[in-house]
């Protein structure tokens, strides 16, 4: 019951509007955005965040994650604030 709720936030959440909280998104084709990685500090862009599938990915620190994640992070105080 409980992963079926997380299955049906994770469904109606908007991943591009959550993670743009936290950094600067742009639109990089298809339904992915690129931004700076809020989990390391870097000058290129290498952190994905794709609309469609519900998840983020950095290729450069290889840090990956869906809604929860990035939420569960922040509270960590794990994110570098970019904006």
């Amino acid at each position: 019951m409980a992963s079926d709720l997380a299955q049906l936030v994770k469904q109606q959440a908007d991943i591009v509007r959550i993670v743009g909280e936290y950094i600067t998104l742009k639109k990089s084709g298809g339904q992915n955005y690129a931004g700076l990685c809020p989990f390391h500090g870097e000058k290129t862009a290498s952190f994905s965040v794709h609309a469609v599938r519900q998840f983020y990915y950095c290729f450069g620190c290889h840090e990956g994650g869906d809604v929860f994640s990035i939420r569960a992070e922040d509270r960590e105080c794990r994110l570098y604030r970019s904006r």
